[in-house]
């Protein structure tokens, strides 16, 4: 059997219990631009977006904050473009009172030179900002599985 094709990440969609709360952490706490929006009374949504590109949109459509436990998105993950970008993050994260799930930049695993910030948006879905090398000797979390996997 061959592929049908490529596939690529187009953006991501997330339902949140109140949308100006989400597009002010969205747009000011992680620097995602307000492409076009909607505002009617039972239809309210944001796209959300870089340079013009939409990378993710906002439904005000959910009656309650995530649940870990429910089938479904388990965490939205960003890539920054050196340690130093992540530590920035976190810094403005840390003066907004964002909840992290663990304390500072940590290691993906024990060893690893990848790894990031774990840390929830306003309805409590997990959220990253990770790289894919630069954290060379900063120690894991748990040693017993995925840093990503169980926050």
């Amino acid at each position: 059997m061959s592929a049908v094709g490529t596939l690529n990440t187009g953006h991501i969609g997330l339902n949140v219990t109140e949308l100006e709360r989400s597009l002010d952490f969205y747009r000011d706490a992680l620097g995602f631009q307000l492409l076009g929006e909607g505002k009617e009374a039972d239809r309210r949504y944001a796209f959300l977006g870089q340079d013009g590109t939409l990378v993710l949109t906002l439904w005000e459509q959910a009656a309650d904050g995530y649940a870990a436990t429910a089938a479904g998105l388990h965490h939205l993950a960003f890539s920054a473009g050196s340690a130093d970008e992540v530590r920035r993050f976190e810094t403005r994260l840390r003066e907004r009172g964002v909840t992290f799930a663990y304390d500072g930049v940590v290691a993906h695993r024990e060893g690893a030179a990848s790894g990031g910030i774990f840390f929830h948006d306003p309805d409590g879905t997990r959220l990253e900002i990770s790289v894919p090398h630069g954290l060379e000797g900063t120690p894991a979390p748990t040693a017993d599985g995925p840093t990503c996997g169980f926050f």
